[in-house]
């Protein structure tokens, strides 16, 4: 025999609990995008997103009209995170840290970071998760990161923008100027090819694997960058180290260290943050750290991002 049959109001209370399921559902990955890139944090984002949608479920239920929920919903999420990297507290961890890395968005090898997008080139929009230009964004002011991303990453125009901070169209002009102009000509032009970076990388990650360091100061470009987090695991520079033969020797160097007391190493490729990549497990198949590179226009690793400290690894566990 079936359960209780439910009453009116249950079954109301059901539909009305779908619907809203299904809203954020839908709008969870418009919201994730813009605070992901603006924070470079998997839980803060999640957290921004939530309160949001909070917002607008609630002045949904009060009966007020909302024209587009997405754009609602962008509209609460960039002004969350604006005021969020404002804050006295955000400005002081930024300030101590050696450097601040984002945590990795990590996917099997091939598949998407999987975060919807709208709007903007589709391959421009991708790269724009890139661990090296979030990295770039830290640079800006809140201000200039928000109207940067809304018209660079996610089309938006001007008006649109400066509605979304409160200012003038003008400022908001002046706000995207000021960004494309700092981060200029040391944004990443990423190697066109989907299929020929991940052969370069599949290379370069067997031979750090092999510690065959010849071969990984190869396919470096001249200029190569490493970006290090350790978290005290390893000891990272103060600044990003910068050229072929720096670069090769401190990787393979961390990656020595990190394993020193494990046992061995292996290295699965992934995908990072839409950029070829590989994830560092123990023997037991623990996460120990994540790798991330960048491919040049031209064929060659341009910048290398190594990720172990705990504390930006701890969401991966819940993928």
């Amino acid at each position: 025999m079936g359960g209780p049959k439910r009453t009116g109001a249950e079954r109301a209370a059901a539909e009305r609990a779908r619907a809203t399921a299904q809203l954020f559902a839908e709008l969870r990955p418009v919201g994730f995008a813009v605070a992901y890139r603006m924070l470079g944090s998997v839980s803060q984002a999640e957290d921004i997103v939530e309160e949001a949608f909070l917002r607008l479920h609630h002045t949904l239920a009060d009966g007020e009209q909302v024209e587009s929920p997405p754009a609602y919903l962008s509209t609460v999420v960039t002004r969350m995170c604006v005021d969020h990297l404002r804050s006295a507290g955000t400005r002081a961890r930024r300030e101590s840290y050696v450097e601040a890395l984002p945590e990795p968005l990590v996917c099997s090898a091939g598949e998407s970071a999987g975060d919807a997008e709208t709007g903007g080139d589709a391959a421009e929009v991708a790269d724009s998760l890139s661990l090296a230009f979030l990295v770039l964004l830290e640079s800006l002011t809140p201000e200039q990161r928000a109207a940067f991303l809304l018209h660079e990453v996610f089309d938006h125009p001007y008006d649109r923008i400066a509605g979304i901070l409160a200012t003038s169209e003008e400022n908001a002009r002046d706000l995207v100027t000021r960004a494309r102009r700092h981060v200029g000509k040391r944004r990443p032009r990423f190697e066109p090819s989907r299929a020929r970076r991940e052969r370069l990388a599949r290379r370069f990650f067997a031979a750090a694997q092999d510690g065959d360091i010849g071969t990984v100061e190869k396919l470096l470009a001249d200029d190569a960058l490493l970006h290090g987090d350790g978290g005290g695991a390893v000891r990272p520079p103060s600044q990003p180290l910068k050229g072929r033969v720096r670069v090769a020797r401190t990787l393979l160097a961390w990656v020595r260290a990190t394993t020193r007391y494990g046992g061995g190493f292996s290295l699965r490729e992934v995908d990072v943050n839409g950029q070829p990549g590989a994830v560092l497990l123990d023997p037991s198949d623990r996460l120990i750290g994540v790798l991330a590179l960048d491919i040049a226009e031209g064929g060659q690793v341009q910048t290398v991002t190594s990720v172990v400290n705990p504390d930006k690894l701890a969401h991966l566990t819940r993928c």
